[in-house]
């Protein structure tokens, strides 16, 4: 809930990888048609976070909306990344994974790369990433 680069640099600090911080803001984002809106005081929270912290791992996050009806509760505060090789490897995964999901974001392209959310049957939320 808009604490999302506040905790990033954090774990920046405490891992000392500050030079692996990306950061992309729903400012960023290009506008097109069909693209809900995002007001004025939400348009500098994080879209997407990105930190390499040690060995292969990725910390990836993003911000809750209250303007779209987002509440941080258990199942969409943690979410286990995928980075992925191709993007035939995740429309499979997202295809399987997605099944009977409550929540998604079908697979798309982000400034960051290919991309897709979804909250499985079992209550796991799932992100899939083609760099």
């Amino acid at each position: 809930m808009g604490q999302t680069e506040e905790a990033f640099k954090f774990y920046a600090q405490a891992f000392q990888t500050e030079n692996t911080l990306r950061i992309t803001r729903f400012s960023d984002m290009p506008i097109t048609p069909g693209t809900p809106s995002i007001p004025s005081d939400e348009q500098n929270f994080v879209m997407h976070a990105e930190l390499k912290i040690t060995g292969d791992h990725t910390l990836m996050a993003t911000d809750m909306l209250r303007s779209m009806g987002h509440e941080v509760r258990v199942g969409n505060n943690t979410t286990i990344n995928l980075n992925l090789d191709t993007r035939a490897q995740a429309d499979h995964l997202f295809g399987i994974l997605s099944e009977g999901a409550t929540e998604m974001a079908a697979m798309m392209e982000m400034p960051f790369g290919y991309w897709g959310v979804a909250l499985d049957r079992f209550g796991i939320r799932w992100m899939f990433n083609v760099a």
